[in-house]
């Protein structure tokens, strides 16, 4: 299967109309298949995705992504909206409709074509947290933004936050990118929440482009904003930058 595929791709055509693949097309089979390599470097640990991930990890650190296999889907934004935002049914919690407005999640897209999820990087150094200007709670002693003990996510307070944005502009200055202030509360949003320490996106996306691992501060890509991953995967697949 590895030569069939190897042969495949430096033909670089398609067997049944003899037109040239595009990346997608290319990649999508080789996942489909079993070819793709999986090539994040300064992985210290895998932690292989789907039902019982939680049983056999109890630390994660970082979602990272394979941009070799991510073909744009947003399978990832629906089944996080889903999961995080439960509607009642019957007096019933079930999970919601998928809204990808609503997912913690973004796929970022891009021509020449490269597509480049975007999930908040759990720093170490959590400058969302460090700029909140809320005085700690004298109980908890926490922010109106703070990072969770049990999983190292971040999580509002929707009552003690003032909606100031300043967790957002922090996220963009020193991080991703990837929080924004709520259209409406302008309270932040997309904070990951690992789903409970089972994170959906990784356990439901089709060509296995999401992984958990314990994350460097080397680690090829870390923090690094989609617009920067982008002009660096084109780089290396296109010959040009953009």
């Amino acid at each position: 299967m590895k030569e069939k595929a190897t042969d495949e791709s430096n033909q670089n055509t398609s067997a049944l109309e003899g037109k040239p693949l595009s990346r997608r097309e290319f990649m999508s089979s080789l996942a489909l298949g079993g070819g793709a390599l999986v090539l994040l470097s300064g992985c210290s640990r895998w932690v292989l995705p789907g039902p019982g991930a939680k049983e056999r990890e109890k630390i994660y650190e970082y979602i990272a992504v394979d941009y070799t296999k991510c073909t744009g889907c947003r399978t990832c934004e629906a089944v996080c909206a889903s999961f995080n935002n439960p509607v009642a049914v019957n007096g019933r919690m079930i999970p919601g409709p998928g809204n990808p407005g609503l997912s913690n999640i973004y796929v970022h897209s891009f021509n020449p074509d490269v597509s480049a999820p975007a999930v908040c990087a759990r720093c170490a150094d959590t400058p969302c947290v460090n700029v909140c200007p809320v005085d700690p709670d004298p109980a908890v002693g926490r922010w109106a933004i703070f990072q969770d003990t049990k999983y190292g996510t971040i999580i509002n307070d929707p009552d003690r936050c003032i909606s100031c944005g300043n967790c957002v502009e922090a996220c963009n200055a020193e991080s991703v990118g990837i929080l924004a202030q709520h259209p409406e509360t302008g309270r932040p949003m997309r904070m990951c929440t690992l789903c409970d320490g089972d994170p959906q996106c990784v356990s439901f996306c089709p060509y296995e482009a999401l992984s958990l691992i314990r994350v460097s501060a080397d680690q090829q890509y870390y923090r690094m904003s989609p617009d920067a991953i982008a002009k660096e995967l084109s780089k290396s697949w296109y010959d040009l930058s953009v």
